[in-house]
């Protein structure tokens, strides 16, 4: 949770410039766009009606409810995203498009990725002298004294360090990847130990970042919350996500 607010849906207004494109058109152009949390997590953005590409909203009355109208984005004779327009409560008036079936979102000249950023989170890298040790099930994995902490918002603490100090050759690649807005696409790794015991998607890196996360590019992380961690010598308790 980034923030507490009194209810949701949140509504704040944006002085940033939105826009919105498919297949080469801007469906969305406007300096009037609200961040709205629907949920504690990330904002997502919602526009004027008047704003909104009317011209290729095709009304689903299928899934059409007397609070909102859903449309599909008709361009050409192919469906290309998801819209819908609030009619009663307190996004009466206020329309979104679903963000990952549009091609790509641009605040002012900037593409943003996965989902708004949060203006209330706040992610730092520090460069750290920390004696940190990594084992599973009692094999070394990890040692290093130039890790790189993570700070996130409402987040564990991620320690990066450098590949050179960690058992590459326990290491397979993994397909699995994820997005974030403010760090970038993650690529993962599996663990095999001598024993054959597999530990998958256990460690990831970035191999390219956003400019503001640039300091972790190339460096791995540990799921600590799988793992045994010491810090300067003091066994840690694993983490709980909630």
């Amino acid at each position: 949770m980034s923030l507490f607010f009194p209810s949701l849906p949140h509504i704040e207004s944006t002085s940033k410039r939105i826009r919105v494109y498919k297949r080469g058109v801007c469906l969305v152009d406007t300096k009037n766009a609200k961040l709205v949390w629907l949920h504690p997590n990330y904002p997502i953005y919602y526009f004027l009606k008047d704003d909104m590409p009317t011209l290729y909203l095709v009304e689903l009355e299928s899934e059409t409810t007397e609070n909102q109208i859903t449309y599909s984005v008709f361009m050409g004779e192919n469906t290309e995203g998801l819209a819908t327009l609030h009619k009663t409560g307190p996004l009466a008036g206020l329309a979104t498009l679903k963000f990952d079936t549009m091609d790509a979102w641009f605040e002012e000249d900037e593409q943003i990725f996965i989902h708004p950023k949060d203006p209330y989170k706040r992610v730092d890298i520090l460069q750290s002298s920390r004696h940190i040790r990594i084992e599973i099930n009692g094999t070394e994995i990890a040692n290093t004294r130039a890790p790189r902490l993570l700070f996130e918002t409402d987040l564990p603490v991620r320690t990066y360090i450098p590949k050179t100090d960690c058992r590459m050759d326990l290491w397979t690649p993994s397909t699995h990847t994820t997005g974030c807005p403010y760090k970038g696409v993650a690529n993962y790794y599996n663990i095999v130990l001598s024993s054959g015991e597999t530990f998958e998607n256990i460690l990831w890196w970035y191999p390219n970042t956003t400019v503001e996360c640039s300091a972790i590019k190339g460096f791995v992380a540990f799921f600590d919350e799988r793992l045994d961690v010491w810090i300067d010598g003091e066994k840690q308790e694993r983490p709980v996500l909630i």
